[in-house]
């Protein structure tokens, strides 16, 4: 969507501050013996605090309010029961949702307690990239001068990206146009970042794949050469100069 008057603005920052904060207390309250189900529901309570409906389930019928990806799953992780969480895990949580019209998106990325399996470069990659990609966004740039960036800072750390994930118009639906914001120079896409127009940025950083495959699940994606992946995600407003970060409280780059 395109931000016209001061009351959109609003009601994307109250969609925005609903997935933020949750986004930012799940993390907090994950811990090693909790169920992927159990962190979801901690996750769904807030949402309704907030009055806001979970995007997945809203718009896919998605089996869960929140993504929930662990390990070697890249995203779209079904939370569940019988998955528990480990000392060491890469986790990554989704938060999407609509309040009053409006939808917001954010995700992050994280090593759940001591980082024994070495996967904490890989997240502080993800992070760093998406800071830089954000800072280099304003009206009339190309979308595939962003993804050239996130793809070129990803291999100067010796990482690989997800071809086919990307990031997203959003607003007054989950996807909108933009219609895919990738994590690479796409060449025939010409279509250049507008002033007030709002976006879900994310970067798919990966140890060794280049797509995302579905598992038979229906919903859960993994690497197609394996590995792991790392995904982080702000929504923004795309201005002349520095952009609004809509999702700034979820905490991720401090």
């Amino acid at each position: 969507m395109s931000i016209t008057k001061e009351a959109e603005l609003i009601g994307m920052k109250k969609a925005s501050e609903a997935v933020a904060y949750t986004l930012k207390e799940m993390k907090n309250y994950a811990q090693p013996g909790m169920t992927t189900k159990q962190l979801d529901d901690f996750g769904a309570s807030i949402l309704k605090d907030f009055g806001a409906n979970s995007a997945p389930l809203l718009a896919y019928k998605f089996p869960g309010c929140t993504c929930i990806s662990v390990g070697n799953e890249f995203c779209h992780g079904i939370p569940s029961s019988t998955k528990v969480l480990r000392d060491g895990n890469l986790i990554n949580i989704d938060v999407s949702a609509e309040v009053e019209g409006f939808w917001s998106d954010n995700g992050a990325s994280f090593v759940l307690g001591e980082d024994v399996s070495r996967h904490q470069k890989l997240v502080d990659a993800s992070k760093q990239i998406l800071h830089k990609a954000i800072h280099n966004i304003k009206g009339g740039v190309r979308i595939s001068d962003i993804g050239h960036l996130i793809e070129t800072e990803a291999r100067k750390r010796g990482y690989k990206v997800i071809k086919n994930l990307t990031g997203h118009g959003i607003g007054r639906s989950l996807h909108e146009e933009p219609g895919e914001i990738a994590n690479y120079r796409d060449r025939f896409n010409h279509t250049r970042f507008k002033k007030n127009s709002v976006v879900a940025i994310e970067t798919f950083i990966t140890t060794a794949s280049t797509f995302a495959k579905t598992l038979d699940d229906g919903w859960t994606m993994v690497g197609n050469k394996g590995g792991f992946m790392a995904q982080h995600e702000h929504t923004i407003v795309v201005t002349d100069g520095k952009p609004i970060i809509l999702t700034e409280i979820n905490g991720i780059w401090n």
